[in-house]
């Protein structure tokens, strides 16, 4: 079984509904464990330019906002209809995302 791990940077007032998302799409299963997740605290960084439609700053201003990261796991299989769930819910015009291929513990 090929899995990979989605990281994906928001806002922390959308954190709880992005977890669920992902939970019922999917992601976080581990073992008997459903909606299992990890998160941390950051600062983002971006500065809006033209053609932009910021849903925060403004065009052609740095900006630095905090933002909450999320990691989950899936199959592989699943990452597409996972990140097309995920998007739905997302605030930004251009979600921040990484998809990681796992190796398996005896693969190693």
């Amino acid at each position: 079984m090929s899995r990979v791990k989605i990281v994906i940077h928001v806002p922390p007032e959308s954190a709880n509904e992005v977890r669920e998302t992902l939970g019922l799409a999917g992601a976080g299963f581990v073992g008997n464990y459903s909606h299992c997740s990890f998160s941390f605290t950051g600062t983002g960084r971006f500065m809006p330019v033209a053609g932009a439609h910021p849903a925060i700053g403004t065009i052609g201003k740095p900006e630095a906002v905090t933002e909450e990261s999320i990691e989950v796991v899936c199959d592989r299989s699943d990452a597409r209809r996972i990140l097309e769930e995920l998007k739905k819910v997302l605030p930004y015009e251009e979600p921040a995302y990484e998809i990681y291929q796992l190796i398996e513990e005896e693969d190693i």
